[in-house]
């Protein structure tokens, strides 16, 4: 059974969201016959590739809030990644461009390591406050994640899964995606926003029993997602 999942490396509700859904996984009999893949959603695809503002400054001049209330949120959420044994150090996240992340995650994708380059490139952001629109970041942290030197050189040298990219975000505006995480599961089944484990597991359930694709069926409330404006 496949899992879709439209997210972006910068969206901390795709981070939430994804560890909500692994550790419903985990409890899943199926498991192991689970095949997720990541595809691509830009929050900003506008954005300069490193952000000369914070993110407080970016989030409240998008919303048109104060400084003090955006750092508030940012609080609310690494809160919440604690919660789920995550590390949110927002203070010195480096918001920026992510249309060559996720065209090296489609690289890592063609060599067999699709999963191992999303965690990375999260952990990278979130954690350790890495500008993952930097080239000489995204060599690096592509040779961390096993990739060949001279491979993630010549993706960053070029416009190699640029219309794979393009795809993603075309697919994502036919289902009528509007923000992320997104969680499609067997063709049929969509979950929007950082649901709890519960909701996950429900629709791990359901789509395990039907994995006939016929359309998306709605099984959890909308939860909190970020937009393509941002987060």
């Amino acid at each position: 059974m496949k899992i879709d999942i439209w997210s972006d490396i910068v969206c901390p509700f795709c981070y939430l969201g994804k560890r909500e859904l692994e550790l419903a996984l985990a409890d899943f009999e199926h498991r192991d016959q689970v095949q997720i893949s990541w595809r691509s959603f830009e929050l900003d695809p506008t954005i300069e590739p490193v952000s000369d503002n914070t993110l407080v400054q970016k989030i409240a001049s998008k919303y048109g809030i104060s400084e003090a209330e955006s750092e508030q949120s940012q609080r609310q959420i690494a809160e919440r990644a604690a919660s789920l044994g995550l590390t949110f150090n927002w203070q010195q996240a480096r918001f920026g461009n992510t249309f060559d992340a996720h065209r090296l995650v489609h690289l890592a994708r063609e060599l067999g390591l699709e999963q191992q380059a999303y965690e990375l490139l999260l952990r990278a952001y979130f954690t350790d406050g890495v500008a993952v629109g930097d080239p000489a970041e995204l060599q690096r942290l592509g040779e961390e994640i096993g990739l060949p030197e001279q491979r993630v050189r010549r993706l960053l040298s070029s416009d190699e899964f640029a219309a794979a990219v393009r795809a993603d975000e075309q697919e994502a505006r036919s289902l009528g995606i509007s923000g992320v995480p997104f969680f499609v599961f067997a063709d049929r089944y969509a979950v929007s926003g950082a649901q709890p484990q519960e909701v996950f597991a429900n629709a791990l359930a359901k789509a395990w029993q039907d994995t006939h694709p016929a359309g998306l069926i709605d099984v959890g409330p909308s939860g909190e997602a970020c937009g393509p404006d941002g987060c």
